[in-house]
């Protein structure tokens, strides 16, 4: 089964991270990301550009309208995700759990994805 792992952090406070802990934290990163591949678990994932290069399409008085910045007001922002293949549910958090931004104020959304038809 395929999970969607959506990596949130606030980015006003990983910009306020010492650039030394930051560090630690993409080398760790990267650590994870490495095993995940090895064991054929990483099918995709990638990180977010800044907030403020996002773009927003609705929908307004029956025509698309496209709107500077992200779509909601938030504490945290979605820097990146990744698509992984486990066996459970169980499986995936035990992934999420490893992502090394836990510690330090990051949030990881586990959701599963339903296969279209």
């Amino acid at each position: 089964m395929q999970y969607l792992l959506m990596c949130c952090f606030d980015e006003k406070s990983w910009g306020s991270l010492a650039e030394a802990q930051r560090g630690k934290i993409m080398e760790d990163y990267w650590r994870l990301i490495e095993s995940l591949k090895k064991n054929g678990q990483l099918l995709a994932g990638a990180k977010l550009d800044a907030c403020s290069s996002a773009v927003t399409v609705r929908h307004q008085n029956g025509k698309p309208a496209v709107t500077d910045g992200p779509f909601a007001e938030t504490k945290e922002q979605l820097g990146g995700y990744h698509l992984v293949e486990c066996k459970d549910r169980d499986e995936a958090l035990a992934i999420a759990m490893r992502i090394p931004t836990l510690p330090a104020g990051g949030t990881i959304e586990v959701r599963p994805v339903l296969q279209l038809e």
